[in-house]
């Protein structure tokens, strides 16, 4: 095994997902750029790494599709010869109240958030288990625990993702891979940006700190989950989200 430790973030040329990636490049990770869509914004986020003097390399697969997965991993390994860090961050929004929810919407949601999480884990976990050794964090949300009107596909796959994380962690703890969840709140990035004021200023209402979470706040826990110090550490959700929850 080389001395280059390996991460892969999915979802990674945006919002949190590329906040992480750039902590984990600047913590000395070569990182392996997920992307679905804009491949000119995962270049971007390689650009922003090399910059640095990090390392980084992108590559094209859609979560949610089992078959692409398998390939993906079965590359990572085959041009690094190991995965170390696998962060689940990839997630999409479809909102609508509950009555109204188109069964595709709801699908759609749950494929991605959910079953990509789970596929990814279970194609990386093989080669952690050969190794010994691995972190996994997976992206919940605040929603997960909560509930939110409005959002009845996301909470769904979110908590689904939290349960999925508790069972991971049990089933790969004895190898030495730990298995722990992030679930942000309110975090200032794209997906919020489109919220109304009206919206935005009744969420920061329900924030005891005040102000909304900067995806910067998320990539420093990530850090920390995949890092030494939190090698005792496993099957816990960690809240990021100002102490709403």
């Amino acid at each position: 095994m080389s001395d280059q430790k390996i991460a892969v973030v999915t979802g990674a040329s945006r919002g949190i997902g590329r906040a992480v990636a750039l902590r984990l490049a600047k913590d000395g990770y070569k990182v392996i750029i997920n992307y679905n869509g804009s491949e000119a914004a995962a270049l971007e986020v390689k650009n922003q790494i090399e910059q640095m003097g990090g390392q980084a390399d992108t590559a094209q697969c859609n979560v949610a599709d089992f078959a692409s997965c398998q390939k993906f991993v079965e590359k990572v390994i085959e041009e690094n010869g190991q995965i170390d860090v696998l962060v689940n961050n990839a997630g999409i929004t479809r909102d609508g109240l509950l009555m109204r929810m188109s069964e595709e919407d709801f699908d759609r949601v749950l494929d991605t958030n959910l079953k990509g999480t789970f596929h990814m884990i279970r194609f990386v976990s093989r080669y952690m288990l050969k190794q010994k050794k691995g972190r996994i964090v997976n992206m919940a949300s605040v929603v997960g625990v909560s509930g939110n009107a409005g959002q009845a596909n996301y909470a769904a796959s979110k908590a689904g993702v939290i349960g999925l994380t508790k069972t991971a962690a049990k089933e790969l703890a004895s190898r030495g891979i730990t298995v722990n969840a992030i679930a942000p709140g309110f975090i200032d990035t794209e997906m919020t940006a489109v919220l109304s004021d009206a919206v935005k200023e009744n969420s920061r209402k329900q924030i005891p700190l005040g102000t909304f979470g900067k995806p910067e706040d998320v990539a420093g826990a990530v850090a920390f989950l995949v890092s030494e110090d939190a090698g005792y550490i496993t099957g816990q959700v960690i809240h990021v989200d100002g102490g709403m929850c």
